[in-house]
């Protein structure tokens, strides 16, 4: 990770570590960089933050200033702005959006001319642009200054695109859908109806600061609430640029990114299409998936926490399914990143072809319970490698003996360390991972803490 970048773009609080200026910056360099022999075409996606209005037209201003042309797709996905990028022959794409971030945080992430993450070098040199403390880059004139262009056709085509992937029609299925007051409202539910279910939507009326507030995949409950009082067949909440998915079943019970992984390659391996017989997971994926994967003869390599990492891994070695607990699925025969709405659709398409409920298609991945802390530090790297933090983690390694596992990582984008144990029981869980947070009070690293129950 650089100084701004991390794993997924540059991420902050609007206006205080991610400024209108940063935002500016950044597309004087990128309308720079691209128009090396050629007029540099960008396309710009974003999701309902009211700071990502600012940013865009920050981001134009840079652009167009560059010589660039910019094409907005105004609110939409991430996943969408990726589809656009690598179809229509654009130089780059950005999104503005922090995810399942609060609305006062907000993010720029770029992608390149093939809708993947941009590489390392270049986000190197935007950095070293950012810093300077010189603008040495020529500002165009005349017929030279980038054009801005109504690109909403970018985002009609990307639904239309999804709308092909549908094996059979949803007539007559009861589907739930909360699309977190962010980039899935005006999207998720005229797909779902064209197709022809009954649609229930909850989290569709953003205002700018709602964004993921109570709503969304981060925040579930309402949701199963809903399948519950609408007796509903299955729901899907998406976050705020809704390239993740989590799905309910008709029971209201939630089926997370790893159960979705486990259906849907062993659906994928029935029908052929799971090539390499492989599934991309990460490290916090859940023990029970790599066991239920077993069972069935499906193989599965473990990368870094980070879909950046897990497509990386799918692309070196032809592998066609992956992604992360926490919802964000990769089908790369289709997408570059994870798109949350088409795992809807893939998930539908396993209940209507097997004919079997999302309940009973799950059934066959025991969860092992799972505690988590996230500790809040002045230095993560300090606090990690602590020799007896270290000895701490070790004995504890011994005492799962197989029958569990501790892992404890810095987060990409906080300065956090994510203390998580699996075992047999919630109770060694939660007691081996405040034995390794105890050292680390002890220690006087910790500056917060924060429990997490999965």
């Amino acid at each position: 990770m650089g100084k701004y970048f991390g794993t997924d773009g540059f991420r902050g609080e609007a206006n205080k570590n991610l400024t209108v200026m940063h935002a500016f910056k950044i597309g004087r360099y990128l309308g720079h960089y691209f128009a090396k022999d050629h007029a540099c075409r960008v396309v710009i996606g974003k999701d309902t933050r009211r700071s990502s209005y600012m940013f865009e037209y920050a981001l134009v201003a840079g652009l167009t200033a560059s010589g660039a042309d910019a094409y907005l797709l105004h609110v939409t996905t991430t996943p969408s702005v990726a589809y656009v990028v690598r179809t229509e022959n654009f130089d780059c794409g950005i999104m503005i959006s922090a995810s399942h971030n609060p609305f006062y945080d907000n993010g720029i992430k770029i992608m390149n001319e093939n809708g993947e993450k941009l590489n390392d070098n270049v986000t190197a040199g935007i950095e070293a642009y950012l810093d300077s403390e010189e603008d040495d880059l020529p500002l165009m004139t005349g017929d030279k200054i980038g054009r801005t262009v109504d690109y909403v056709l970018g985002r009609n085509r990307y639904i239309g695109h999804l709308i092909s992937l549908a094996t059979r029609s949803f007539k007559d299925i009861r589907v739930g859908l909360d699309v977190a007051n962010g980039s899935a409202w005006q999207i998720a539910k005229p797909l779902f109806d064209t197709l022809g279910a009954k649609t229930f939507v909850i989290g569709d009326e953003p205002n700018g600061t709602n964004i993921n507030e109570n709503c969304g995949s981060t925040h579930i409950g309402a949701l199963q609430e809903l399948v519950k009082e609408k007796q509903l067949d299955v729901a899907f909440a998406f976050d705020g640029d809704a390239d993740r998915c989590f799905a309910v079943d008709e029971n209201g019970e939630i089926v997370d990114g790893d159960k979705i992984m486990y259906i849907c390659g062993k659906y994928m391996k029935e029908t052929g299409e799971l090539e390499t017989n492989t599934v991309v997971a990460t490290v916090m994926s859940n023990l029970g998936l790599f066991k239920a994967l077993e069972k069935e003869g499906i193989a599965y390599e473990k990368t870094d926490v980070g879909d950046r990492f897990v497509y990386e891994n799918m692309q070196n070695n032809g592998h066609c399914l992956g992604g992360e607990r926490t919802g964000h699925i990769i089908f790369s025969k289709y997408a570059s990143t994870g798109d949350g709405i088409l795992t809807a659709l893939k998930l539908m398409e396993v209940m209507l072809e097997k004919k079997q409920s999302l309940s009973k298609l799950a059934e066959g991945m025991v969860v092992y319970p799972q505690y988590q802390e996230n500790v809040k530090v002045a230095s993560k790297p300090e606090a990690r490698n602590d020799v007896d933090v270290q000895a701490k983690i070790s004995e504890i390694e011994k005492r799962l003996a197989g029958d569990g596992r501790i892992i404890v990582r810095e987060s990409g984008t906080e300065p956090v360390l994510r203390v998580m144990v699996e075992a047999d029981t919630l109770e060694h869980c939660q007691e081996y991972v405040k034995e390794v947070v105890a050292v680390m009070q002890k220690k006087g690293y910790c500056l917060h803490v924060d429990s997490n129950l999965r």
